[in-house]
């Protein structure tokens, strides 16, 4: 991984931790998702499982931590995986696709969140579920705000850097 790649997930890792814990007073509404996809789509699938982690970690180690955090994890790393395959088959996607993409991530987060969980408060999955979707459609919602706030200035900085860094590798060296 690049120097380049690791400042990005640093400065997007950093975005991200804030925004959680700015955000932590409203229910399942925090930019995390958001900043996953999008460090996915323009960094690519392996960027998305490493700021998904990092994120995670850090986060956590403020707001508390315990068995869910495994499995934020893994719902983070299985989204940002999944938004750097989109961005791999199609480098910019259209806006639509990426709101799109951050509203259904918020119910695979809680999907997957619930289907390991649900054990601890001894009822049945559906019972779980059920109870927890309107939290789920909280962080879609979220996803779909913070997507409008954060995509067009993240990829304008993308667009702009791979730009300037072609400029740069096919200027003649001195």
């Amino acid at each position: 991984m690049s120097v380049y790649k690791v400042t990005i997930l640093a400065l997007l890792a950093t975005l991200a931790i804030v925004g959680r814990l700015v955000f932590n007073f409203i229910p399942n509404f925090q930019p995390v998702t958001s900043i996953i996809i999008i460090c996915g789509i323009f960094l690519g699938p392996t960027a998305g499982i490493v700021l998904a982690f990092l994120v995670t970690f850090l986060s956590n180690m403020v707001l508390g931590t315990g068995i869910w955090t495994i499995w934020q994890i893994v719902s983070w790393a299985i989204i940002g995986c999944l938004s750097g395959i989109v961005g791999k088959y199609r480098p910019k996607p259209p806006f639509y696709v990426v709101i799109i993409l951050a509203i259904l991530s918020g119910y695979l987060y809680g999907f997957i969140v619930s289907l390991t969980n649900y054990q601890i408060t001894g009822q049945g999955f559906l019972a779980y579920y059920l109870i927890g979707l309107p939290f789920d459609t909280n962080h879609a919602i979220g996803n779909a705000v913070f997507m409008v706030i954060l995509y067009p200035t993240i990829s304008y900085l993308f667009d702009r850097y791979r730009k300037n860094h072609l400029a740069y590798m096919s200027s003649p060296k001195k």
